[in-house]
């Protein structure tokens, strides 16, 4: 074999080689992304959207994001979270308390009056899970983010202003930890997905709900409700937020891929999220205030009693989890810690 001929055989190897790279590179990619609440819900609208728009530029179009809202893919808003490991889904955005038990890590951010400010609180909670819930009770996803809401409120029918005015007052909780809250402080807690809220108030399944103010505008809450009752300073609670991706699909990604997708996930991602909702809340405040709704705004003597039923649930928190063998205590520390570190940037 001559020299001439090694050479061109080399060249047409380093060729059949870099097409091939260059195949890799050209990959499209098409992504499915399931989720709860309709598409110009504010979350779906100013947060997903966005984020998705921003990874299909940022791929050069080479990763497409499908949407599908409502839970068009079908299934229920507690499936969510199976659909993404099991592939029905390849995003899913969901409430790991849709699904009550199984994260039982998340809960710690929705013991009552726990949260600060949502994008503080959310940065917490990704750095949380970053340390604790990564490679346990989240295995088989890719986390792209994790948020919490701004402050919840109770919306009823009739006034509450006090602990005793919730007392036989059928009322919807997002996730287990709230629903062990409310039935502390007198209501009669009833748990479900939020896309439900509206018959059940409608039908007089329930008399009130908890949300934050954001989530009552796709709702139409404040045309069901004439009441709302704030805590100011204070947050009530918040439901944990996630956006996860199939593990495996993020794996089979390209290199490069994969960069896009890391470079727009975490802790920063979580907290533009959790401002999202907070910017979302003075929409849905303003449309109960335009309704002529009643606003009831609770003094720091009137939320005493609230919190002190706060003590007694996370006390109880804490002595379950010590029983699931997770060291109840050293989370909330923790929680709270990290709360604190972000409230104070």
């Amino acid at each position: 074999m001559t020299l001439f001929t090694t050479a061109l055989r080399g060249f047409a190897a380093c060729a059949i080689l870099a097409g091939s790279a260059v195949a890799g590179m050209a990959q499209d990619v098409t992504l499915r992304m399931h989720y709860f609440l309709p598409q110009q819900a504010i979350v779906p609208k100013q947060g997903l959207k966005v984020w998705s728009d921003k990874i299909e530029a940022e791929s050069d179009g080479r990763i497409k994001i499908q949407h599908f809202p409502a839970m068009q893919l079908g299934g229920t808003p507690p499936q969510l979270a199976d659909q993404v490991i099991d592939g029905v889904a390849d995003i899913v955005w969901t409430l790991p308390g849709y699904t009550p038990g199984r994260f039982p890590s998340t809960e710690v951010f929705e013991l009552p009056f726990i949260a600060s400010g949502p994008e503080a609180t959310s940065k917490a909670f990704w750095d949380f899970a970053e340390a604790n819930v990564m490679d346990t009770e989240f295995q088989g996803m890719k986390m792209l983010a994790l948020w919490v809401h701004g402050p919840g409120m109770i919306h009823s029918k009739d006034p509450i202003a006090s602990i005793e005015d919730l007392n036989g007052v059928k009322l919807r909780a997002p996730s287990r930890v709230t629903n062990q809250y409310f039935s502390e402080v007198g209501a009669t807690p009833i748990g479900m997905p939020v896309p439900a809220v509206p018959e059940a108030l409608s039908k007089g399944v329930i008399d009130a709900t908890v949300l934050p103010w954001e989530v009552t505008t796709s709702l139409k809450i404040s045309e069901l409700v004439e009441n709302h009752t704030e805590f100011p300073g204070e947050t009530l609670y918040v439901a944990t937020l996630m956006l996860a991706m199939n593990q495996g699909v993020y794996d089979g990604l390209p290199e490069d891929l994969k960069a896009v997708i890391d470079n727009n996930s975490g802790a920063d991602l979580s907290a533009t999220l959790g401002a999202v909702m907070a910017e979302g809340d003075e929409v849905g405040r303003q449309v109960a205030v335009d309704a002529g709704n009643t606003i009831i705004e609770l003094t720091p003597e009137q939320i005493a009693p609230w919190k002190e039923a706060g003590f007694a649930v996370e006390a109880s928190w804490i002595e379950e989890m010590d029983g699931k063998g997770l060291d109840g205590q050293a989370m909330v520390d923790e929680a709270r810690s990290l709360i604190d570190a972000y409230s104070g940037e």
